[in-house]
C-alpha cells in the first residue's frame, strides 16, 4: 500500500512540474497573480470573479504578519516567480529569508528578480514542502502564497510547515477554497486540476478553520471569494 501511495504522489509531482515548467518561462502567470495586466485581469475576472481591490486585499491580508522592520528568520514555500514577494522583501532587509520552489523554471525567475533588486539576504533552493529539510522549530514565519492547492501530499505541507516553525511563530498566506464559487469551483475541477496546476483534495473554508484551530494555538483566517488567506500562531 506505501509503495502504491507513493508512486501516485510522485505522478502528481512529475504532472505540476510540467505544468509550472510552462507558467515559469514566460510572464504570463506575473500579470495574472499581480492583475496588473490585461490578460490577467480578464483571467481574475471570469475565472475568480475578481476585481484588482480583491486581488490586492487577499494579499495585504497574507502578509499582514511581516512587520517591515522584521529581523527574524522567514520560509517562503512557495516562491513561485517572486513577483509578488521580492519588493517586500526589499524593505525587509535586515530579515534572514530563504525561498524554496519546486519547479526550477519559476525559481530561476525569483532568483532574478532578487538579483535586480539587489537581496543579499534572500537565499534560494530548489525543494519539497513535504520533505523540508531544515531543523525543527527554524523560522520566526512561514508564508505560503498559492501553494497549498497544489501540494500532492497536504498532510505532509501541513506537518512540515508546523514543524519547522519555531513556537510562537506565525504561518501565514493564501490559497484556493473550494465552495464559495460555483464558477471558480468549475474552472478549478475542469481545467486547472487536468492542466496540473492544482491537485485535489481541496479544503473548504470550514475543514481548513477547523485544521488550523487543531494545529495551531491562535488562529485568524478569512477570506475573499474563493481565496483563503490566514495568520496563525504555534
Amino acid at each position: 500500500m506505501a509503495d502504491t501511495t507513493n508512486n501516485t504522489t510522485d505522478q502528481k509531482k512529475d504532472k505540476i512540474k510540467s505544468a509550472y515548467k510552462k507558467v515559469g518561462s514566460n510572464s504570463f502567470y506575473d500579470g495574472m497573480i499581480t492583475n496588473t495586466t490585461f490578460l490577467g485581469s480578464l483571467v481574475n475576472k471570469v475565472v475568480w470573479d475578481y476585481s484588482k481591490e480583491d486581488n490586492d486585499k487577499v494579499y495585504e491580508e497574507a502578509f499582514s504578519c511581516i512587520d517591515e522592520n522584521f529581523k527574524g528568520k522567514l520560509l517562503e514555500v512557495p516562491v513561485g516567480t517572486g513577483v509578488l514577494t521580492m519588493p517586500l522583501y526589499s524593505i525587509t532587509k535586515e530579515a534572514d529569508i530563504t525561498c524554496v520552489e519546486f519547479s526550477n523554471e519559476m525559481l530561476n525567475q525569483a532568483k532574478e528578480k532578487a538579483e535586480k533588486l539587489q537581496l543579499p539576504n534572500v537565499k534560494f533552493q530548489q525543494g519539497d514542502v513535504g520533505h523540508l529539510e531544515f531543523p525543527d522549530e527554524n523560522f520566526d514565519i512561514v508564508l505560503s502564497l498559492n501553494g497549498f492547492h497544489a501540494f500532492p501530499d497536504k498532510e505532509a505541507a501541513y506537518n512540515e510547515t508546523y514543524r519547522v516553525l519555531k513556537t510562537g511563530g506565525k504561518f501565514c498566506g493564501c490559497f484556493y477554497i473550494k465552495g464559495q464559487c460555483s464558477r471558480t469551483d468549475k474552472f478549478i475541477d475542469n481545467l486547472y486540476v487536468k492542466k496540473g496546476y492544482f491537485t485535489p483534495p481541496f479544503e473548504t473554508l470550514e475543514s481548513f478553520t477547523e485544521r488550523m484551530k487543531k494545529m495551531y494555538s491562535s488562529v485568524e483566517v478569512s477570506n475573499v471569494k474563493s481565496l483563503v488567506t490566514f495568520t496563525c500562531t504555534k
